[in-house]
């Protein structure tokens, strides 16, 4: 979060500028518009594919689960703040956020400070 510029935070802060935050998983992903038979538009959010996942592991670690751990703990602990959790989930194939720490003893990945590149940053 410290290489974000000061001017972007407040960006964030501004109505319509953006409908997600920097940090949440979902502002690179693209609003669509529905519009319903009585000419109502209805804004949302359209999927959200994730790049494939780096089979060699350079872009993560691994980390052991302890008894007790959490999605977010770790993300505090690891990167710095504990919303960014998603960053932890999508490193690992799991639907259920709480199967990453669900069994002591596991084996997940953690991705290194920054996170994963965007899709297309991937083999630039």
């Amino acid at each position: 979060m410290a290489d974000i510029e000061p001017y972007e935070n407040a960006l964030d802060a501004i109505p319509g500028a953006h409908p997600y935050p920097r940090s949440s998983r979902y502002h690179d992903a693209e609003i669509g518009v529905h519009r319903a038979e009585d000419g109502t538009e209805v804004r949302y959010t359209k999927r959200r594919l994730l790049p494939p996942l780096d089979p060699t592991g350079d872009e993560s670690a691994p980390h052991t689960v302890s008894s007790g751990d959490r999605p977010d703990l770790l993300a505090q602990r690891y990167i710095g703040d504990p919303g960014q959790w998603w960053q932890i989930a999508d490193a690992n194939p799991v639907l259920d956020p709480a199967e990453l720490t669900a069994e002591a003893g596991r084996t997940i990945r953690v991705p290194h400070a920054g996170g994963f590149p965007a899709p297309g940053d991937r083999y630039v």
